[in-house]
């Protein structure tokens, strides 16, 4: 399985490398594959590389989806461990 996640360029650096940003972690990675990437674009960024652009609108909603996916598992864990406890009561 791949996994590429969307991410915003922060900063260019020389040498086909960037800076971007992914809920607060950022992250130096090579932009060869996209060098039309520009400060405040989103990129996919899978193993280092940003290897496609991505438009606004469908970067916010998928970094939407991620951060409403893990409200929805902290909220199971955190219920899985309440009734753990009350169960060893």
């Amino acid at each position: 399985m791949c996994l590429a996640l969307p991410a915003r360029v922060v900063d260019l650096l020389p040498d086909d490398q960037a800076v971007v940003e992914l809920g607060g972690v950022r992250k130096t990675v090579s932009v060869a594959l996209t060098p039309e990437a520009a400060v405040g674009d989103y990129v996919i960024v899978h193993v280092g590389h940003a290897i496609g652009l991505l438009d606004p609108l469908e970067a916010e909603r998928t970094l939407a989806l991620f951060a409403e996916m893990a409200a929805a598992a902290g909220a199971a864990d955190a219920a899985a461990t309440t009734a753990t406890g009350e169960a060893a009561r």
